[in-house]
């Protein structure tokens, strides 16, 4: 493994709509030999997965008001608040998928760096989380390209988590999915857990001690190391320019179907924006937290012109490989979600 340097001019990039447009960079044009580590910290910013309708997710005056930036992401999971005490962490695998989906795999370096740095409860939970106390501090998601994908994270460090509880409005099936009543007491920054001098650690210094454990390095010097230069910079910059900084890519349409359908399942949540016409679907897009590395858009486009009942919807979605394409999941979980309108 080694670490990619994704400083420019020296300094590091704050910007949340460049850093979250590097992995796709690393993973379909640069792409290094090997096993690459790239770690940031982004202003404030809230990240929306690629799949997620922002206008379900986000508080919208409140992110306005305060210059919150929104960032939509190329993988899937769900929506995020980063800002200087967050730091986000990303494996780029290139032409190597053995451990596609294997979150455990990435999550061990870190669970392993933490506990050498006092946070001896750490430990990976459930899909894609790493917890401490019960309390998630890291959430993991990948995206796939062939046979080259990035796999990572968030790590909460010294995060503003009044900010977090305003300005995310996360559906409230996902939280009484996880038996609990608001976000703020399932989240915790991992400062607090760790040994000093750690915990008294700008994010920033944190990083490079984080960093040198994970490599096992005395020093940044002595990791292996890519950095990015003014090719690769140039190359980034055109690929922002008419998606990434866009808003069309950020905040993503709201179609305002008629009806609007969620509920979360071990996938993660999906939902239904749909409108019906004559006892048939005519309009339909799905939405969620879910990560996959197929095309939805064959579901949606199975749907197109099913009858609304359960043997029309059953007889639609028996049509596309679910498993490839959603998550592994059945027809009629997702057909009693249609019908419960």
């Amino acid at each position: 493994m080694f670490f990619i340097d994704t400083s420019r001019d020296g300094k590091p990039v704050y910007n949340a709509i460049v850093n979250q447009s590097l992995d796709n960079y690393l993973v379909n044009d640069l792409k290094l030999p090997g096993h690459g580590l790239i770690m940031y910290i982004n202003n404030p910013s809230v990240i929306v997965g690629v799949h997620q309708n922002a206008y379900a997710e986000v508080n919208f005056p409140y992110l306005k008001k305060n210059n919150i930036q929104l960032v939509r992401r190329t993988s899937g999971g769900g929506a995020v608040y980063h800002d200087f005490g967050n730091l986000v962490f990303e494996n780029i695998i290139i032409d190597n998928d053995d451990h596609f989906g294997d979150y455990s795999y990435f999550a061990q370096p870190i669970v392993d760096a933490l506990h050498d740095m006092g946070a001896k409860g750490v430990e990976m939970r459930g899909r894609n989380d790493i917890v401490v106390d019960d309390k998630k501090f890291s959430g993991m998601t990948m995206f796939k390209v062939g046979h080259s994908y990035a796999a990572g994270g968030t790590l909460m460090f010294d995060l503003s988590m009044d900010t977090a509880s305003e300005v995310l409005t996360p559906e409230q099936d996902k939280l009484e999915s996880k038996g609990v009543k608001s976000v703020n007491k399932r989240i915790t920054n991992i400062k607090d857990y760790l040994d000093e001098p750690f915990r008294s650690m700008s994010a920033d210094e944190f990083k490079v001690e984080l960093l040198k454990r994970i490599f096992k390095a005395d020093s940044l010097d002595d990791i292996e190391t890519y950095k990015l230069n003014d090719h690769d910079w140039e190359v980034i910059d055109s690929r922002l320019q008419g998606k990434y900084d866009t808003d069309a890519w950020n905040y993503g349409e709201n179609p305002g179907f008629t009806d609007y359908v969620s509920k979360h399942f071990d996938i993660g949540t999906v939902a239904f924006n749909f409108s019906l016409k004559d006892t048939k679907i005519s309009d339909v897009k799905i939405y969620g937290d879910f990560i996959t590395g197929g095309d939805i858009s064959l579901i949606e486009k199975a749907l197109l012109g099913a009858t609304f009942d359960e043997a029309g919807l059953t007889d639609a979605l028996s049509k596309v490989d679910l498993k490839a394409n959603l998550g592994n999941i059945e027809p009629k979980p997702l057909v009693d979600l249609l019908l419960s309108k």
